[in-house]
């Protein structure tokens, strides 16, 4: 160990007890935004606070008075009295190491951090392009650099698997099975999301081919099912109309016994002999008509001639 070092530090600790270590952020704003950066060693009000960008001075406040070091509008930033520094309508070339160190009243060192603060466009919408080669799905997910610093992190999803890249702008991926591809491009202020479903010709998914499999046995008993029925019902009409025929049948040959039978001859009994002698009774009040006698024949006189004389 390096016992030289350790003391030194010793003895600048106990020679500047009041001064605070370095604390250096890093914080991510896109484009056009604002953002506060906050002095967190020197909570209230100070007294004195300067800010530093790659150590060129921006502005101070001592006193409660602020005094600028560069052109305000070019700036575009102001500080409050606790010392939070604003920048606003952020560009890419607001990025770079802000320090600010905060003294007292009395000249003493009270805090210095330093904050690395980065400023990155909004990512730009990936493509998703996929190419079917011997029974394999190549897809591809790649995004368009604005500028060569930009960098970005590709995801590209498939089920399960994933795959993924820094500082990249082309990712691809191979395998064997179709199905729902994702492409992710992302920042740290901004992400955009690419999603396509990819089937190769030729190539079935196994749910795809259980799913026809099972309709197709579904349909073949359905429709044994509908045949049986449909039989059933069938012959059932059938019997129906054998048995009414039979019904029919059997009455029609009924009635034709009936009529066919002659009655057996009845020797009638003397008093039904006599009972057909006895002549019925005529209605009274109306006389009997009697049948006209026949005229007798009249023949027919032949006419007298004279006699001729000799």
């Amino acid at each position: 160990m390096n016992f030289r070092r350790i003391f030194l530090v010793k003895c600048l600790l106990l020679l500047f007890p009041s001064v605070k270590c370095s604390v250096t952020n890093r914080i991510y704003m896109a484009v056009n935004d604002s953002t506060l950066l906050s002095i967190t060693a020197a909570p209230g009000s100070v007294y004195d606070a300067t800010w530093l960008r790659d150590r060129k001075k921006l502005l101070q406040i001592k006193d409660n008075k602020v005094k600028y070091y560069v052109n305000k509008e070019q700036c575009r930033c102001k500080i409050f009295p606790n010392g939070t520094l604003q920048l606003q309508q952020l560009v890419k070339e607001d990025s770079g190491k802000y320090t600010v160190t905060v003294y007292q009243r009395d000249g003493k060192l009270q805090a210095e951090e330093d904050t690395m603060f980065i400023v990155q466009e909004p990512v730009p919408q990936p493509i998703l392009s996929a190419e079917c080669i011997n029974k394999t799905v190549s897809v591809k997910c790649e995004v368009k650099q604005k500028t060569k610093d930009e960098t970005f992190i590709l995801e590209l999803t498939h089920d399960k698997n994933k795959k993924i890249q820094k500082n990249a702008t082309k990712l691809e991926l191979h395998t064997r099975h179709s199905g729902k591809f994702r492409c992710v491009v992302k920042n740290e202020v901004s992400e955009k999301i690419a999603e396509k479903v990819i089937k190769c010709s030729g190539q079935l998914d196994f749910y795809l081919i259980l799913s026809i499999a099972g309709g197709a046995v579904f349909f073949v008993i359905f429709m044994i099912l509908l045949i049986y029925c449909i039989r059933k019902k069938k012959a059932e009409r059938l019997e129906d109309g054998d048995e009414e025929q039979r019904t029919r049948a059997r009455q029609v040959d009924s009635e034709m016994l009936v009529r066919e039978v002659p009655q057996p001859p009845c020797h009638p009994t003397p008093k039904q002999l006599r009972v057909q002698q006895r002549p019925l009774p005529q209605p009274q009040g109306q006389p009997q008509v009697l049948p006209p006698r026949p005229r007798p024949r009249t023949q027919q006189r032949t006419p007298n001639h004279p006699r001729e004389r000799s």
